[in-house]
C-alpha cells in the first residue's frame, strides 16, 4: 500500500467531491477536501453528512480518524500539499444549454496563484469538451507561465445511492491525459482498484461522460415511447423490457418505463451535449427527441390523473417520493418536484412524503403539507401519486391505504405494483405502459 500512497486535494465537497475524497482516502491516500461553505465543513468535522448516501458516513468517520481525510477551507493549503488536485465544483446549466464554468475558472485561477511544484490538475466535474484547454490557459496566464503542471480529465460515473460502491468497484476508470508523467501519477492513484483503465486524450475523456449519460437517457426515453405503444395495443412494457434485456447487446438496465429521468446529471448533461454539438455545427436531433419524450412524460401523468379524477382542481394528491431516485435525498431536477409544481398549477392540494428527502423538501417546496409517513399522506387524499420507487412504498399495506383514501385512486409512475392485484383490491390504478 505504501507504494500507491499519494497526497491529493479535492476542491469541492459536494456530491462528487465528497465521495471522491472519501473513497481516495479509503484507498490509503492522504486527501484534503476543500469547500467554501464553512458550515458544511464544520458539520463534516462533526460527522454530520450534507447528503444521504449509503455507507458514506462510516467511511468519512473511519478515514478522518486515520487522518487520511482532512477538511479545509483553504485551496492554498490543499494545493501546496498535494501532487494531484481534483476540481469537483458545480457546473450548473445555462439558459442556452451550456454549462456555467465560472466556478471551474475560479478554482483554476486560485490554484495557479499558489503552485509550488509540479501538479496534475484534474477535471472531475462534468464539463463540455475542450474545457481542459481553458483550465490550462487560465493557469498559464495567472502564473505568468511559471507553473509546472499538467491538466487531466477523470470523469465520474457514480450512481447516487450506489456512489461508494461505484467509486471503489467501478466498471472502468477513464483517464484523459496528454503526458506520460500525468498518466503515471493518475495510474498510481487508482492502482489499488482492479478494473479496466482506459487512457485517452483529454477531449475524448470529456466526451465519454456526456456520451454515456446521453445514451442512458436515450434508453429511458426509448422505453417510455415503447410504453405509449404498449398502452395502445394492450401489451405489458415490463415484459417487453424483460424480453429486450435478455439480449446481451441491449441489457435490462435503464429500461424502466415511468415518469422519465431527472436528477442533477442526465438532464443537464443531455442539454450540454446538444449544445456542444450545435456549437460545432451538428444538429443532434436524436437527443432532442430524447429530451422531448422525457418532458412529455409529465403531461402523460397529468392526463392519467385527469382520467381517474376528472377534475384535479381542489383535489388532494398524496405524492409518495420526492427524491429523483431511491437511496438518495437529492431533489435537484427531480421529476417528483416538477410534478408537484405542475399539480399545484392545476389547483391540486399536495401532501408528500419521502423516506430521506424531507429536510431538503422543506427548503425546496412551498405550499406542500409534508407528512410523517406514507399512510399519513394517504389519509383523506383523493389520489396517491407514486413518484419514487422506494422499497418502503412497495411494502405498504394496500388495504390500509385504500381505507385511508377518500377515493381509491393510485397513479403509479414507477410501475411498482401489480395491476391485477390492484384491480382485485378495488383500486382505480393507472401505471405506465401496462394497459392500465
Amino acid at each position: 500500500m505504501k507504494e500507491t500512497m499519494q497526497r491529493a486535494a479535492v476542491i469541492g465537497a459536494g456530491y462528487v467531491g465528497l465521495v471522491t475524497a472519501t473513497c481516495l482516502a479509503e484507498l490509503g491516500h492522504t486527501i484534503i477536501c476543500v469547500d467554501n461553505d464553512k458550515r458544511k465543513l464544520e458539520n463534516l468535522k462533526k460527522g454530520i453528512m450534507p447528503i444521504y448516501e449509503p455507507g458514506l458516513e462510516e467511511l468519512v468517520a473511519r478515514n478522518r480518524k486515520a487522518r487520511r481525510l482532512i477538511f479545509s477551507s483553504s485551496i492554498k493549503e490543499a494545493a501546496q500539499h498535494s501532487e494531484v488536485v481534483f476540481i469537483c465544483v458545480n457546473t450548473p446549466p445555462l439558459p442556452n444549454g451550456g454549462a456555467d464554468l465560472s466556478a471551474v475558472e475560479g478554482v483554476a485561477a486560485e490554484i495557479a496563484e499558489v503552485m509550488n511544484g509540479y501538479k496534475v490538475i484534474v477535471g472531475k466535474s462534468t464539463v463540455p469538451a475542450e474545457t481542459h484547454k481553458r483550465i490550462q490557459e487560465t493557469i498559464e496566464r495567472i502564473s505568468k507561465g511559471k507553473a509546472d503542471f499538467d491538466v487531466a480529465s477523470n470523469p465520474e460515473f457514480l450512481r447516487e445511492g450506489h456512489a461508494v460502491s461505484d467509486t471503489l468497484h467501478p466498471d472502468r476508470i477513464v483517464i484523459g491525459v496528454e503526458s506520460s508523467r500525468a498518466e503515471k501519477m493518475m495510474r498510481r492513484l487508482y492502482r489499488p482498484i482492479k478494473c479496466p483503465v482506459l487512457v485517452t486524450n483529454i477531449t475524448t475523456a470529456e466526451i465519454i461522460k456526456h456520451a454515456c449519460n446521453s445514451f442512458l437517457s436515450t434508453k429511458i426515453s426509448f422505453i417510455n415511447a415503447v410504453a405509449a405503444i404498449c398502452e395502445r395495443v394492450g401489451a405489458d412494457v415490463e415484459m417487453v423490457a424483460e424480453g429486450m434485456g435478455y439480449d446481451k447487446r441491449i441489457g435490462r438496465q435503464f429500461l424502466n418505463a415511468g415518469a422519465g429521468f431527472g436528477g442533477n446529471c442526465f438532464p443537464k448533461d443531455l442539454d450540454a451535449f446538444i449544445y456542444i454539438a450545435e456549437s460545432k455545427g451538428y444538429n443532434f436531433e436524436l437527443l432532442k427527441a430524447v429530451r422531448k419524450i422525457n418532458h412529455d412524460q409529465k403531461k402523460l401523468l397529468i392526463k392519467k390523473m385527469q382520467d381517474a379524477l376528472w377534475i384535479i382542481k381542489g383535489k388532494t394528491v398524496a405524492v409518495l417520493g420526492l427524491s429523483f431516485k431511491p437511496l438518495t435525498d437529492d431533489i435537484r431536477n427531480s421529476i417528483a418536484v416538477e410534478m408537484v409544481k405542475l399539480l399545484q398549477g392545476e389547483g391540486a392540494l399536495i401532501k408528500a412524503y419521502d423516506p430521506q428527502a424531507m429536510e431538503k423538501a422543506k427548503q425546496g417546496l412551498k405550499g406542500v403539507k409534508l407528512c410523517k409517513d406514507a399512510y399519513d399522506a394517504a389519509r383523506n387524499s383523493d389520489c396517491i401519486l407514486v413518484m419514487t420507487e422506494w422499497d418502503e412504498f412497495k411494502k405498504l399495506d394496500l388495504k390500509k391505504v385504500k381505507n385511508l383514501l377518500r377515493q381509491p385512486v393510485i397513479i403509479d409512475s414507477r410501475n411498482i405494483y401489480d395491476p391485477q392485484k390492484m384491480k382485485d383490491l378495488g383500486f382505480i390504478y393507472k401505471c405506465v405502459g401496462r394497459g392500465a
